[in-house]
């Protein structure tokens, strides 16, 4: 991997979770969600990537609120606002137009802030009609504390008036459930918490989401007021948990799954890509895992293990590959994986920048990845290192 362009945002190099890029009028431009406040979103006209150059950047209203989460489907963005408490507020998802790149203009709220809720973490939002949002509820109350983001569909399709049009969540985890609740992991308690929820046009009666300490859950979402349990695959314990990412391959029958890395120096060691058969869909089992970074990352600061994939967002500005993955692995830098052999994958390319002035990690902590159709990679650091736009010309 090449290096084309930087951008340090405006000294608020701090990416979150959200990498989204609309074309129009022959301009390309990306949107980037913030890990914390003070920033919002920022808004970079990459058109040259070898010159990003900063259009707008926009500011929370307080520093309590984060903007973790962000996409792009057409001219509409929606964002997503978690809380550092619950109670908080703004928390849940804001709708922008962005007709005009330089200058988005609020479209609607929906407000999922309460009592129990701090909000919305992560959301997924490609058709321009339904939001799929992990996130708490003003009449949620969780039976632990840290199970207070659940499944939440969000019909967009009038931006000014969004509206709840579906909800599940693990069954045990509200208070009031008949059913028993999960037990918690032994040593990892990270919560049962929806994380990832990718929906695609090829199986719009599916939702892929990442739970976890609740594992792989496969969702039947043929109708959105009655959602279903397809399947759940929970790996932890033994493993620590934290299971981030469930993206299908559809054309081989596969999920490539991450858990991510939450805790500095490797504490919570072992943090996968795996590859699953998902080909029996009642039945996921795991076939194999990508390669880890070498062993001396995981004492160069900050965080060791997996974190984001390129989620071939069924969008124009997309990559789409079911034979090469590329992830976000924290001080490791960006990778990327052939796996044409599904059961061994081998590590194809990578990138691992120098560790960025003022980061509090000591190193790279590289949070998020998009890949667009002609195959450049931007990435994003956690802390101050900003945006990174690299060529890459090993894509299986």
């Amino acid at each position: 991997m090449q290096l084309l362009g930087h951008l340090d945002l405006d000294g608020h190099g701090n990416g979150g979770e959200g990498i989204s890029l609309h074309s129009s009028g022959g301009r390309r431009t990306l949107y980037i969600a913030h890990e914390s406040a003070p920033v919002n979103f920022s808004v970079i006209d990459v058109t040259d990537p070898r010159e990003p150059r900063m259009i707008a950047q926009t500011r929370l209203p307080h520093d309590d609120v984060r903007s973790n989460s962000l996409h792009v489907a057409g001219d509409l963005m929606a964002v997503a606002y978690q809380t550092k408490a619950p109670g908080g507020q703004p928390a849940g998802v804001e709708l922008f137009d962005i007709s005009r790149p330089g200058e988005p203009r609020s479209a609607g709220f929906f407000d999922a802030s309460g009592p129990h809720s701090r909000g919305t973490h992560c959301l997924w939002f490609v058709d321009g009609e339904t939001v799929w949002a992990s996130t708490g509820l003003a009449d949620f109350e969780p039976a632990d504390p840290k199970d207070d983001q659940i499944v939440v569909a969000l019909d967009v399709r009038d931006p000014s008036h969004p509206r709840e049009a579906g909800r599940w969540w693990l069954p045990g985890t509200r208070k009031g459930d008949r059913e028993p609740p999960p037990p918690r992991h032994p040593r990892f308690d990270f919560g049962y918490r929806s994380h990832n929820i990718n929906v695609y046009p090829r199986r719009p009666d599916r939702a892929y989401v990442a739970y976890l300490d609740g594992g792989v859950v496969i969702l039947d979402i043929g109708d959105r007021s009655d959602i279903r349990q397809v399947s759940r695959l929970d790996y932890h314990p033994p493993l620590p948990g934290f299971t981030h990412t469930a993206l299908p391959l559809f054309e081989r029958g596969l999920l490539a799954v991450t858990d991510e890395s939450v805790l500095d120096a490797a504490e919570d060691h072992p943090k996968h890509l795996w590859l699953m058969d998902a080909s029996v869909e009642t039945n996921v089992v795991p076939i194999a895992t990508a390669p880890l970074p070498p062993p001396e990352f995981r004492t160069r600061g900050g965080r060791y293990g997996t974190h984001n994939l390129h989620e071939n967002e069924p969008v124009p500005t997309a990559y789409q590959s079911e034979t090469t993955l590329v992830g976000a692995f924290f001080n490791a830098g960006v990778r990327a994986f052939d796996i044409r052999d599904h059961f061994q994958p081998r590590l194809s390319g990578y990138f691992v920048p120098e560790a960025p002035p003022g980061s509090r990690a000591g190193a790279i902590q590289i949070n998020d990845v998009y890949a667009d159709e002609r195959g450049l990679i931007y990435a994003i650091d956690r802390f101050s290192g900003g945006l990174y736009i690299l060529e890459f010309e090993a894509w299986a």
